[in-house]
C-alpha cells in the first residue's frame, strides 16, 4: 500500500470512529448530577505584582486556579503601578494585594490571611 493510500485510509477510519462516538454519546443519558452551585462573588482584587517573584507565581496560580477573577499590575511594566505600589501603598516589596476598594491590603501572599480578608470585605457589604 502506498503512503498517500495508507493515508487516506487512516483518514477515512478516524473520521468513521469519531463519527461512531459522536453519535454515541448524543444518545446516552445526561448526568442526574445539578450544576454547582452559584461561584463566589469576589470583590475587586488587584495585585501588585512582578514576572520574577515566587510568591507573586504563587498567588496567581491560586487565582487562576481557583477562578477567581484579579487584575495583575506588574510594577516593573507599568509606571503607575509602582507609584501607587510605593507612595499609595508603602510598598517596597511584591505582591501586594488590594482587596476591595482599598479596603483590604495584604503585603506579601498567604493562602488563609487572604481567604480571611476576603471573607471580611464581603461581610462589610
Amino acid at each position: 500500500m502506498s503512503g498517500s493510500i495508507r493515508f487516506i485510509a487512516i483518514a477515512v477510519f478516524c473520521t468513521l470512529t469519531f463519527a461512531g462516538f459522536a453519535a454515541a454519546a448524543a444518545d446516552a443519558p445526561q448526568s442526574p448530577l445539578k450544576p454547582t452551585a452559584q461561584a463566589t462573588s469576589y470583590p475587586k482584587i488587584v495585585l501588585y505584582s512582578t514576572s520574577w517573584c515566587p510568591h507573586c507565581k504563587q498567588a496567581k496560580e491560586y487565582f487562576t486556579k481557583n477562578n477567581i477573577p484579579f487584575i495583575n499590575r506588574d510594577v516593573e511594566l507599568d509606571d503607575a503601578a509602582m507609584e501607587d505600589l510605593t507612595k499609595k501603598y508603602r510598598s517596597q516589596g511584591v505582591p501586594v494585594l488590594v482587596i476591595g476598594n482599598d479596603e483590604k491590603i495584604l503585603k506579601g501572599f498567604n493562602q488563609g490571611t487572604f481567604e480571611k480578608a476576603v471573607k471580611e470585605v464581603q461581610q462589610k457589604k
